[in-house]
């Protein structure tokens, strides 16, 4: 268990989260390595694909990873990973990048198609038999939201959603979640006298932003952590939802609500997530202009802010060097996440399971 005293002088110092609350995860997550081979060689395109004690066991991993960088720095050594990142990306493809040199392998980075055969008409699946010759994984990012999709039906190595059109970001999502564990660890012991759930108000559109789409699924494998979900987005938006979203949520059991006034909804919320940007095609569309968080918002004393980033005028620099300022963290961990993930992935996580 984690002190009251340490997590609220770490909640008022968002500068020291990179050590103490990586280990507080290690403390309160009971240890049970084989859950992780079930990632070997597995394709990482829908959070609807993973499950939720899986996903635990990985917060784990990452928590190891992050509580002591310098001590597993070889998993991936002789093993390559190919970055194939077609549509403007920095923190994602930065993050998997480092998440691999950090782990000692080597990378590939592909950043225009105009440089690929595509240019010239290959075929994703194409493409794909050619990457299977040349990698050990892949990590994609598209403009099409089908991409990764086509390119499975003829991978033999495993490949990794990095946000596709508007379809999904899984890991983003998984970093959403590391960093809400990081922040309460007591959301992951529902049996513990601190355990209380937490009401989270999402900023954007859940049909168009795949960041969005991609936390909510997530949430719909945690439940339990969840009071209410409060959907925010501007009444103009008529189809908020895709088919199956908000009933996907209802079904695992969360209750959610839809509301068009910010500040209204921000004195009750314990975690305000903001996303303002999607990308539609070679380019991209912003959502939400009138809902701006800033040091005068009326924001809980003790709430966190996340945002996938980049971030626009949604979310005010006023807000770095306070309390409230969990994205950074966010950002921050994603490495972490993404070592985890990808040591599994390519059959390396008995090298690291076992090593306290």
């Amino acid at each position: 268990m984690v002190s009251t005293q340490q997590v609220e002088f770490d909640r008022a110092r968002p500068d020291v989260y990179g050590s103490a609350h990586p280990k507080a995860l290690l403390k309160v997550i009971e240890e049970d390595g084989d859950l992780l081979h079930s990632l070997e060689n597995q394709h990482i395109v829908s959070v609807d694909h993973l499950e939720k004690d899986v996903l635990i066991q990985l917060f784990r991993l990452a928590a190891k990873y992050e509580s002591n960088p310098a001590r597993y720095n070889t998993p991936l050594q002789g093993k390559i990973l190919i970055s194939a990142f077609y549509e403007p990306s920095t923190r994602t493809r930065l993050s998997f990048e480092s998440a691999w040199h950090r782990l000692g392998g080597d990378i590939m980075s592909i950043t225009d198609r105009s440089s690929t055969g595509i240019a010239k008409g290959e075929s994703l699946q194409d493409v794909a038999e050619m990457f299977n010759n040349y990698g050990d994984c892949v990590v994609l990012r598209d403009t099409a939201n089908d991409s990764v999709s086509e390119m499975t039906s003829s991978l033999r190595i495993p490949i990794i959603n990095a946000g596709n059109g508007i379809d999904e970001h899984p890991t983003q999502a998984m970093s959403d979640l590391y960093t809400l564990f990081k922040w309460r660890p007591s959301l992951l012991q529902p049996h513990s006298t601190d355990f209380k759930p937490i009401r989270i108000g999402v900023i954007g559109v859940p049909s168009q932003m795949r960041t969005v789409r991609s936390l909510l699924k997530m949430l719909a494998h945690f439940p339990d952590i969840v009071e209410q979900v409060v959907l925010i987005f501007d009444d103009s938006i008529t189809q908020p939802f895709d088919p199956g979203q908000l009933e996907q949520l209802r079904e695992a059991g969360i209750t959610v609500t839809v509301s068009h006034d910010l500040n209204a909804q921000l004195p009750e919320l314990d975690v305000v997530y903001i996303n303002a940007i999607a990308w539609v095609g070679e380019s991209y569309e912003t959502y939400g202009k009138t809902f701006v968080l800033s040091e005068d918002s009326p924001l809980k004393p003790d709430a966190i802010i996340l945002h996938p980033l980049a971030r626009g005028e949604e979310l005010c620099t006023s807000l770095d060097d306070t309390a409230h300022n969990w994205y950074f963290s966010q950002a921050r961990g994603a490495v972490f996440v993404r070592q985890a993930l990808l040591t599994c992935m390519v059959q390396r996580a008995n090298t690291v399971i076992d090593v306290v």
